[in-house]
């Protein structure tokens, strides 16, 4: 007989397990979507238009071809290049606090949804990063009210990834906020 200090567990059997212990695979290959289709999309830009170009779509969409070696709102783009490994590293290190942050909340689907956009947001601009030194920007959204035009700056498919991602995050919080006071009240 098994003392039932070593008798296994329900929660140990294997069934139970992948219940309990939900894969991280599929938050994986959502990311590596994102990043194949972010790297397809911007590739397909860099065919058709010739830098700088702009290709009006509607009265307030234009596909744009811009190499932007800052950050968002080309943040430190007129730096001397030093900035391309600043923003390469900073998205390889966010990358790998998302990758454990996955493993370890893999089960809490809204939560995991979002880290995944974010990380293959994230590794799209940086794989630009690495190979061009810049990332490439192509959405360009406008608003003309008479004879003025506001642009939204530049962006692409990861940076949208990346705010759909935000989103969902500020989400999960609100409803896991909402859900605590619930619990407790």
């Amino acid at each position: 007989m098994i003392p039932p200090s070593r008798a296994p567990s329900p929660e140990s059997t294997p069934n139970s397990a992948s219940k309990a212990n939900p894969r991280v695979w599929p938050w994986l290959l959502t990311s590596f979507l994102v990043l194949a289709l972010d790297q397809f999309s911007k590739w397909l830009i860099v065919q058709d238009l010739p830098l700088d170009a702009s290709r009006p779509i509607t009265g307030y969409f234009n596909l744009v071809h811009i190499e932007n070696p800052g950050a968002a709102f080309s943040f430190l783009a007129a730096a001397a290049g030093w900035q391309r490994w600043l923003f390469t590293a900073l998205g390889l290190g966010a990358s790998a606090l998302i990758v454990w942050l996955l493993f370890r909340h893999r089960g809490r689907t809204l939560f995991s949804l979002a880290l995944a956009l974010i990380l293959g947001g994230a590794l799209g601009n940086v794989a630009d990063r690495l190979v061009w030194g810049h990332v490439t920007d192509f959405l360009d959204f406008y608003a003309t009210i008479g004879a003025q035009q506001w642009h939204w700056p530049a962006f692409n498919l990861a940076d949208s990834s990346i705010f759909v991602g935000a989103v969902l995050l500020l989400s999960d919080e609100w409803r896991q906020t909402r859900q605590r006071k619930g619990d407790a009240g």
